[in-house]
């Protein structure tokens, strides 16, 4: 994979790079009131997520065991693995229903963005704009996926 260590299972199918999601992040750093007002954003969206606990959230990446709960139902995930393709670059139907369908605004335009350059420039090379995306560009923090402004300095920022 990458040379900068990228863990496979951040790679999702449909182009929302794991390694730039505030959930991952959250889990990882064990960081369960952040992930409790995370349900409360992602509830918005999904209203059955209005149930589920920081636990429900969750996430190692979208290819490992241990995911979000409502990565666990997605069905971009489902369709790249029965059509048995990598992800969404490698489908001649993109875009198609279930990135329409997609529940989340931001994660739509994301998948519209990035499935496009993935196809271009390759999977390395989309994980490295996307790193460099979510990247403070005055104070170089790292941001994340729907983010509006930088956690370090504060900065508006508009990345998706």
């Amino acid at each position: 994979m990458s040379g900068h260590g990228t863990n496979p299972e951040l790679i999702s199918p449909c182009g929302l790079y794991c390694g730039v999601c505030r959930i991952f992040a959250a889990t990882q750093d064990k960081d369960r009131a952040y992930l409790a007002r995370l349900v409360r954003v992602y509830a918005r969206y999904a209203p059955e997520m209005s149930l589920a606990s920081a636990e429900d959230l969750l996430c190692d990446g979208c290819l490992s065991t241990r995911r979000a709960a409502h990565c666990r139902v997605c069905a971009i995930r489902e369709c790249t693995q029965q059509r048995q393709v990598e992800g969404c670059h490698d489908c001649a139907d993109f875009p198609c229903s279930h990135v329409d369908q997609f529940p989340i605004p931001a994660g739509r335009r994301v998948i519209l963005r990035a499935i496009p350059y993935r196809r271009e420039h390759g999977t390395e090379q989309w994980i490295e704009a996307e790193r460099e995306r979510y990247t403070c560009p005055e104070c170089g923090q790292s941001m994340f996926r729907g983010a509006r402004s930088c956690e370090g300095c504060g900065g508006a920022v508009d990345v998706d």
